[in-house]
């Protein structure tokens, strides 16, 4: 009998704890609101990780270069996982998903836009995804480059949402251009903003529109330009219209900034005795990207044959218009131009990108190579 009553005792023991572990477990349920069953699936998943660790944190592939990935609003997790696979930044979905469901990050992924690449891992990229407030585009546009060359900097950037096209489409002629600047620019009306592109390097915010992105270049030109430098300009019977196409032809024919007031110099002694500009980059800017890129190599034939308003060789005083985008540097040349009796520049001999300067054409011409 003593072996029945203790299998007997055994099997009300065993029925008690197991009573008492639902017992224990429904208050446990009750007392975390049913986070204990999450709680025990996260352990799971924990353990099943641990055997996953090489692939947690292997890149996708070998390409540095940033791939523009959006998590829309209201996207969970899963849609977020299958975003990332089609844009080949990760191979598998559910361990994406597993890692950040681990790590507390399912819940915590931000809507907005992220620059990636293939040489992050899941690991790498499931926290990234959390905070989009870092997220910028860096921009550089240059000194010298005319509207179109801007738009295809936008184009080869690659983390724009849109095309280098599609903002041409806001600053070309014939734009609805901002009224406040142009008046202020005194650019007529029909025209386009080029020139006023300011060169710099800019920190734009990932979802920025054409609309936007003028905005921030006309914004730096006002800011970096100033009230003082208009004034001045308005002073000297100019409009800023028109010192930036001064200005933007200086930008052109000078390589080294130390000559830009002596370029400037020279074309101001000629405006103001409505002596032709005659300068090769405005030929060059008439041709329109006709022949070998935006600025090709011209001959003297093309002085007279290039039937552009902006060829200065055809047409005395300023263009139409500015040909580029003119640096700081420039403008204020156009405005505060060395004080000199030249009348000519021409190129150095000596591959140095100076230039020689000279009063008469005779001496212009001895300044050959």
């Amino acid at each position: 009998m003593q072996p029945r009553r203790a299998i007997q005792g055994f099997v009300l023991g065993a029925i008690f704890l197991a009573i008492g572990l639902v017992v224990a477990f429904a208050v446990a349920y009750a007392i975390t609101d049913g986070q204990i069953v999450e709680l025990a699936r996260v352990a799971l998943l924990h353990l099943q990780l641990r055997e996953h660790q090489s692939e947690l944190f292997a890149p996708y592939g070998k390409g540095e270069g940033a791939i523009r990935f959006t998590i829309r609003p209201g996207a969970d997790a899963a849609a977020i996982a299958s975003s990332l696979f089609d844009a080949s930044l990760i191979r598998d979905k559910q361990l994406f998903l597993d890692y950040a469901r681990v790590e507390g990050l399912d819940r915590k992924f931000e809507a907005g836009v992220y620059f990636l690449n293939e040489t992050l891992s899941i690991a790498e990229i499931a926290p990234l995804l959390t905070d989009s407030s870092s997220s910028h585009i860096l921009f550089r546009t240059v000194e010298g480059a005319r509207i179109e060359e801007i738009a295809a900097l936008i184009d080869s950037n690659g983390l724009f949402g849109f095309t280098g096209d599609e903002f041409l489409g806001t600053v070309q002629a014939g734009a609805d251009l901002p009224s406040d600047f142009a008046g202020w620019a005194g650019i007529p009306a029909g025209a386009s903003l080029e020139g006023f592109l300011f060169p710099d390097t800019y920190q734009l915010p990932p979802d920025i529109s054409p609309i936007a992105l003028r905005g921030f270049l006309l914004d730096t030109f006002r800011d970096r330009a100033g009230d003082q430098l208009r004034a001045d300009a308005l002073a000297q019977g100019f409009t800023m219209h028109q010192i930036v196409t001064l200005a933007s032809i200086v930008e052109r024919e000078a390589v080294w900034r130390e000559e830009h007031d002596d370029i400037a110099g020279v074309y101001r002694n000629r405006l103001a005795i409505n002596m032709k500009l005659e300068a090769d980059p405005t030929v060059q800017y008439g041709l329109q990207g006709s022949r070998d890129g935006w600025w090709p190599n011209i001959t003297r034939a093309d002085y007279r044959q290039v039937m552009s308003p902006y060829n200065t060789y055809l047409f005395g005083g300023l263009p139409p218009g500015p040909i580029a985008s003119p640096g700081l540097s420039a403008i204020q040349a156009a405005i505060y131009p060395a004080e000199s009796n030249f009348y000519y520049f021409r190129a150095a001999c000596d591959n140095s990108h100076f230039h020689n300067f000279a009063v008469t054409f005779d001496e212009h011409v001895a300044n050959g190579c």
